[in-house]
């Protein structure tokens, strides 16, 4: 077990190894019905709860003292097959964690992609309108996501996994179990718990409080300085671009508050394992965005004005949808918001914060160095680069399953059961890495058709083939190790680490790119990618922080 290992990289290693025959669990032949009935009611991200001594039908003191012992025996031999993984049949097969994940992460990648399709639509709309339109609605786009993921995403991750955490904790100790778990996916409930009166939660309270304060700063922010942002981004003031993008970018600012408190609403639904209800609530604003898009820009004649009202009103509906449902289960706004938890929220916000800058700064970077190369490099660089992310959307929902999971098992103090969910992660995200890399290598060249049909462009963009494939497993398990640290609120090594990464990345880069062109940028790209794996695996297989609890043989 990773408890004993005398190296560091063991613990890590056995999650990757399919177990013996010899440690595949023989079942308890004789259980109660009753006991057979609560494991099959028990939530299924709750398998662990159902893993003690069974009841047994029999009366004689012998049989249950066989039956104990055979219980403990399988307790014993579950401990032991857990550090090798327990796929019966390999790679594969599934068990009930590596379904929990999957059940998450799937709806997950659908609303993740959501947001990219509400901007393709808004592209198409306005791309019929003009390309001095079309280019400047591209540029406000950009400065508004710049912003946004700033402080949006670190207030996101930080929220799912302290509701994970608190919901967990709750759960443990007022011996209601998981009546709010799965708030609003449809899940059946008793009616005993339906019944229950809602819940408050000081984590959700403090997130949407927060949440509420950073999209009022956004707003005013972007709303004051839209021209020294244009003057940043390189749009000066006699260019034919300044005022519509000014314009698109002024307005679109009224949606700051509402993004940043749906993100915060979509964290706490993400802590209670959840990711359905944020899926339709993001669906039904992208809905409402294309239908006003139709209306505002063109029978109203509002232009890059009628495109940002559009945006706006679909926000503000995803909020109010979100809010609505969590409202149903929970008490959403207290004026008994601990202080010590703002300061933990602030604290952590902060270290993401950093995070996030470090991944920002290698991608700016290469951008700029392949900028530099001429429009046909840039160009075929810009399509190789788009693919590379939106594929990540995937990568991304693993991370998020991983990290809701952990979160709930490292709260309750189920050790045994986060080192399962842990291992499963890794497994399903290094399979998942495999796959798409083999599909981008045989696929790659028909998409790159999709965005142009330009010979030099498309040579350029199949350059870029071997580091859009080759980089997808690293990908993969770098994403999935964000969400590990999240989960047990390692947010110091998360942003240590990271920053480390874009630090080094980004003076390869810089030595690197200007001399060899695409091939540098690409080469600096793969070596930020594959040190935070390589940090991941290093954290883990050293047992430092937190991991040192997680990997303790004891519950």
């Amino acid at each position: 077990m990773a408890a004993t290992s005398p190296a560091p990289m063991r613990a890590v290693a056995a999650a990757f190894t399919p177990p013996p025959l010899s440690q595949r669990i023989t079942r308890i032949s004789t259980v109660s019905a009753v006991h057979l009935h609560q494991c099959r009611a028990a939530h299924r991200w709750r398998p662990a709860q159902c893993r003690g001594k069974p009841a047994v039908s029999g009366v004689a003191e012998d049989d249950e003292e066989d039956t104990s012992r055979e219980a403990l025996n399988l307790e014993e031999k579950e401990e032991e097959s857990a550090g090798a993984g327990s796929w019966g049949l390999g790679w594969f097969r599934l068990d009930e964690v590596g379904m929990d994940i999957l059940g998450i992460a799937v709806p997950a990648v659908l609303a993740l992609a959501a947001d990219p399709v509400t901007a393709l639509v808004d592209t198409a709309f306005v791309g019929h309108i003009g390309s001095v339109e079309l280019a400047a609605v591209g540029v406000s786009i950009s400065v508004f996501n710049l912003v946004s993921k700033l402080f949006n995403v670190p207030l996101l991750n930080v929220t799912t996994s302290f509701v994970a955490e608190q919901q967990a904790v709750d759960a443990k100790y007022s011996g209601v179990g998981e009546s709010n778990s799965h708030i609003g996916d449809g899940v059946s409930s008793t009616r005993e718990q339906a019944s229950e009166k809602r819940k408050f939660l000081p984590a959700v309270s403090t997130s949407l409080a927060l949440a509420a304060g950073i999209g009022l700063m956004e707003m005013v922010a972007l709303i004051v300085g839209s021209g020294t942002l244009m003057d940043i981004v390189g749009i000066p003031v006699d260019s034919p671009m300044r005022a519509p993008a000014e314009q698109f970018l002024t307005l679109r600012a009224y949606g700051a508050p509402p993004v940043v408190v749906a993100l915060a609403a979509q964290g706490a639904f993400r802590g209670f394992m959840d990711t359905k209800t944020p899926l339709y609530a993001v669906v039904a604003g992208n809905l409402v965005n294309a239908i006003l898009d139709a209306i505002f820009i063109f029978p109203l004649g509002l232009g890059v004005s009628g495109a940002a009202l559009a945006t706006v009103t679909s926000e503000y509906l995803a909020a109010f949808i979100l809010l609505w449902k969590l409202n149903n289960e929970l008490i959403l706004f207290s004026w008994n918001v601990i202080g010590s938890d703002i300061i933990r929220y602030l604290k952590s916000g902060a270290l993401l914060i950093a995070r996030t800058i470090a991944v920002i700064l290698p991608l700016w970077l290469s951008t700029s160095l392949a900028a530099r190369q001429g429009p046909v490099p840039m160009a075929g660089y810009e399509i190789s680069l788009q693919v590379w992310l939106t594929i990540s959307l995937l990568n991304d929902a693993l991370a998020l399953a991983g990290q809701a999971l952990l979160a709930s098992e490292y709260a309750k103090g189920n050790y045994k059961q986060a080192r399962l969910v842990l291992y499963r992660v890794l497994q399903i995200g290094g399979v998942t890495g495999l796959a798409l890399a083999a599909t981008l290598f045989l696929g790659f060249g028909y998409l790159t058709l999709l965005f142009t049909d330009d010979p030099a462009v498309l040579d350029v963009a199949q350059s870029g083939v071997w580091f859009v494939t080759i980089t997808q497993p690293i990908n993969a398990i770098a994403f999935v190790f964000d969400g590990l640290y999240y989960g047990v609120s390692d947010f110091g090594y998360a942003a240590y680490s990271t920053l480390f990464a874009g630090v080094v990345a980004s003076a390869f880069l810089l030595v690197v790119g200007p001399n060899f062109g695409l091939g540098g940028v690409w080469a600096g790209l793969t070596l930020f990618m594959g040190l935070r794996a390589v940090a991941g695996f290093w954290r883990l297989g050293s047992k430092g922080g937190p991991w040192e609890i997680v990997w303790s043989k004891t519950d």
